[in-house]
């Protein structure tokens, strides 16, 4: 009885944070029929938004899975002073409103920049800012699974003349793999919602620096509702093959270790 209740709430929560608001939303895009719906996401301005988020997304995912990766491998193998300090700062984007980091963005890396660095307005700018947002989730999904790893393996590998590289590119990597992958859907999936810590460095030029977020924004405001909900739709549809793409792939690695 208890578990048919507790099975009964979760369905419940999920059925109200996720599955109405989904449905509304799909509801908001068709109501006009497909035509309208593809008319909406196949503007140039809307191809242009999309496309700029999804390459500045790619491209943040994949950097952040070598420099998160390299962040969890030092905080887990290395011990030196500040590293607790280090592992808490490494949250700060969980906790950090992101429109506080536009803002902070924008000052240090903008037109009136103290270090006289300008990115704003730039794809450049809106990576930057994407980076900053995902990288804990690839260092977060690394870390416990390297932790369980210990280094048994590498050493048995080092004393059959293998150099560290080989070690870690042959016996962990491997082993890291199906945590990089999981730990990339989740941060592709958070960069391309991605609004507060982008809105500002882009400049949000039609065309150019305009990131889908921004363009789902502007039609909302612009009382453009089943324009914006189309697009999102088109831009939740992509987001879900891909994540789904990492996780098939990092669960086809996990079985084929196991």
């Amino acid at each position: 009885m208890a578990r048919e209740a507790g099975k009964s709430l979760v369905v419940t929560y999920l059925g109200l944070l996720l599955l109405i608001p989904l449905f509304a939303l799909l509801g908001h895009a068709f109501q006009h029929g497909l035509g309208a719906f593809w008319t909406a996401v196949t503007q140039t301005e809307s191809l242009d938004a999309i496309r700029l988020t999804l390459l500045c997304s790619l491209l943040a995912t994949a950097v952040n899975a070598v420099a998160g990766t390299a962040t969890a491998w030092v905080l887990v193998r290395d011990r030196f002073i500040g590293q607790s300090i280090l592992n808490s700062l490494i949250d700060l984007p969980f906790a950090l409103p992101t429109v506080v980091a536009g803002v902070t963005f924008l000052t240090l890396y903008g037109p009136l920049s103290p270090v006289h660095v300008n990115i704003s307005g730039s794809w450049i700018g809106v990576s930057f800012a994407i980076l900053f947002v995902t990288l804990p989730f690839t260092v977060r999904s690394v870390q416990p699974v390297l932790e369980s790893l210990g280094v048994d393996a590498e050493a048995a590998a080092a004393t059959l003349g293998a150099s560290p590289f080989r070690a870690f590119r042959t016996v962990t990597l491997p082993a890291l793999a199906p945590a990089i992958l999981a730990g990339s859907g989740l941060a592709f999936a958070r960069a391309v919602g991605e609004y507060g810590s982008v809105v500002f460095i882009s400049g949000n030029s039609p065309y150019h620096t305009e990131v889908a977020s921004s363009y789902i924004y502007s039609l909302v405001g612009s009382s453009q509702v089943s324009s914006a909900s189309s697009v999102a739709v088109a831009l939740v549809s992509i987001a879900l093959v891909l994540i789904g793409s990492f996780n098939l792939l990092a669960r086809r690695m996990a079985r084929r270790r196991g």
